[in-house]
């Protein structure tokens, strides 16, 4: 295989899983480590990865497009788990992505509710439902259609919200929740400050990723809903923290 098309090859693995180990390449690939080593240099340099400790993680955002067409089911299911978390009156954050439109697309009946978010997506769902409705403003990550940065967040310190939902891009072997983005850590560790109970909502394909910049850990969440059977290592650790889990199968 050519330098060239390993290297696309790394980064085809690296944005399909999140991350990905040095080690772990250079089995697949039938390379030496040093080889994958400069390949990810190599890639980070090109600015289509970043490196981390013993191995490298995705660079940008997964699309919008991508990931509304990515584990559909479970999310249908996880967005129905939701509604029952959710009673009339409700002031309510939506995080932005995909599985928090489906919970918005469910929920958005239920009477009396106040729904602010920072995903255009959900916006202009909401725009025509009998749900009051504040979006946050801010620039606009065009590829995920969410808005981010210090005006978004800001506006998220006048808010309390009744209950929260929440995605993750990332949740790595030690629980901490993960985004490849620094400014919607910071927002959405904001948001999630903001909210007397919040959830985080995941499919199973968001474990065992790594990205850039933390967010916070399982544990500070009221509850986890997940589709994941967690491993005997993560249950462990789940029961060690504190965290509760939910699962949706």
């Amino acid at each position: 295989m050519l330098a060239a098309e390993r290297q696309a090859k790394i980064v085809e693995i690296v944005r399909q899983q999140g991350s990905v180990q040095v080690d772990d390449l250079a089995q697949n690939l039938r390379v030496s480590a040093m080889t994958i080593r400069r390949d990810l240099e190599k890639l980070q340099e090109d600015n289509l990865l970043e490196r981390c400790h013993g191995g490298a993680v995705a660079k940008q955002e997964v699309t919008y497009a991508d990931k509304s067409t990515s584990h559909m089911a479970e999310k249908k299911k996880l967005a129905a788990a939701c509604r029952s978390l959710v009673s009339a009156g409700d002031n309510i954050y939506l995080d932005a992505g995909t599985t928090t439109y489906e919970i918005a697309r469910v929920i958005q009946d239920i009477p009396d509710i106040m729904v602010v978010t920072n995903d255009l997506e959900i916006a202009g769902l909401l725009k025509n439902s009998p749900a009051e409705l504040f979006l946050c403003g801010g620039r606009v990550q065009k590829s995920t259609g969410s808005m981010l940065g210090y005006y978004a967040t800001q506006m998220l310190e006048d808010f309390r919200f009744d209950v929260g939902f929440f995605g993750a891009a990332s949740i790595n072997r030690d629980l901490d929740v993960l985004t490849p983005t620094v400014d919607k850590a910071f927002l959405k560790r904001t948001a999630q400050g903001r909210c007397r109970k919040a959830y985080l909502v995941v499919d199973e394909s968001k474990f065992e990723k790594q990205a850039m910049a933390r967010i916070n850990h399982l544990s500070d969440y009221t509850a986890v809903l997940t589709t994941r059977k967690l491993t005997k290592e993560e249950q462990s650790k789940a029961k060690k923290a504190d965290v509760r889990i939910i699962p949706v199968y």
